[in-house]
């Protein structure tokens, strides 16, 4: 679903008109924060993983301050199929015992995380890798999961999987005012140092609440929020969402993707889009021209 790169036909006319149209949205958003989750197709793709660094890179030139949160599932499952073990999901979330959470922290935290931080750079951009033990900016504890159609307390144990219950901010401001783009890895740590796995979808979630961001973006694998019909939906306010997962149109890996947007949207940020991360420069679109490639889902 990429799109040609190739802007050798474009006339000089029409690259201006395309720069200027950007012209009212730098100065909209300049000096705002914007989280992004970076997951998906572009994440694997090495074409889509480029435009997505220099589309960052591009952010934080103009005054923007992208703050990247990571996934790293498929890479997470290859790595786990190599040593035998098959991923389990339950309502979205991996089921992480100890074994899981070596794999997952080597990866999330390791590779993952320093891949994506190399190629910022390489654009030309000042990344910094995180997780949430650093500094412990990410407090967790245990997450047991309620049971569906049981009766309240009948709850699930998915391991070594972490609910947020704090976030210090401080150490992304700092990294902002040094014109750092911080790219995090969503481990936690718990009160005794214990190490947690978070979904990617709830830490960039929370961390645009806390940071009073006025964009969350998720990029995903769809083209945004789909009805019945696999047609687009946009513009979406939090009851009419509410409305979608109580039909069964929103279920599966969406879940903790909609739940996070709808927490972040009635918590302070301004706007919250899911977007189209198979779609070249899915940032730039979304955030500096008058064509989006989602779903933007309303503070009210």
């Amino acid at each position: 679903m990429t799109q040609p790169s190739d802007t050798a036909q474009i006339t000089p006319a029409r690259k201006a008109a395309i720069l200027a149209e950007a012209l009212p949205y730098i100065k909209r958003f300049f000096d705002k924060t914007i989280v992004i989750k970076y997951g998906g197709n572009a994440m694997t793709d090495p074409h889509l993983k480029d435009c997505f660094a220099r589309d960052v890179v591009l952010l934080k030139l103009v005054g923007l301050n992208p703050v990247v949160v990571h996934g790293g599932g498929p890479q997470i499952e290859n790595l786990l199929s190599r040593v035998g073990k098959k991923g389990e999901f339950v309502q979205g979330m991996r089921v992480t015992d100890a074994e899981t959470m070596e794999v997952v922290e080597m990866v999330l935290g390791g590779q993952v995380n320093k891949e994506i931080v190399n190629l910022i750079n390489q654009h030309g951009g000042k990344a910094v890798g995180l997780t949430g033990k650093d500094a412990s900016f990410i407090r967790a504890k245990k997450l047991l999961m309620q049971k569906k159609d049981a009766p309240a307390g009948d709850l699930i144990d998915v391991g070594q999987v972490g609910e947020i219950t704090k976030i210090d901010p401080s150490l992304i401001a700092f990294l902002d005012q040094g014109d750092f783009i911080p790219v995090i890895a969503p481990i936690g740590v718990g009160e005794e140092g214990e190490t947690y796995n978070i979904n990617a979808d709830v830490v960039a979630g929370k961390l645009a609440e806390i940071l009073k961001a006025e964009k969350l973006v998720l990029l995903t694998n769809t083209p945004g929020v789909l009805d019945k019909a696999g047609n687009l939906l946009t513009g979406l306010t939090p009851r009419q969402i509410d409305d979608l997962v109580e039909d069964g149109t929103l279920s599966g890996g969406m879940l903790p993707k909609i739940g996070s947007a709808l927490d972040a949207a009635r918590n302070g940020v301004k706007s919250v889009h899911i977007i189209d991360g198979r779609v070249e420069h899915c940032l730039l679109l979304e955030i500096l021209t008058d064509h989006g490639v989602g779903t933007m889902i309303k503070s009210k």
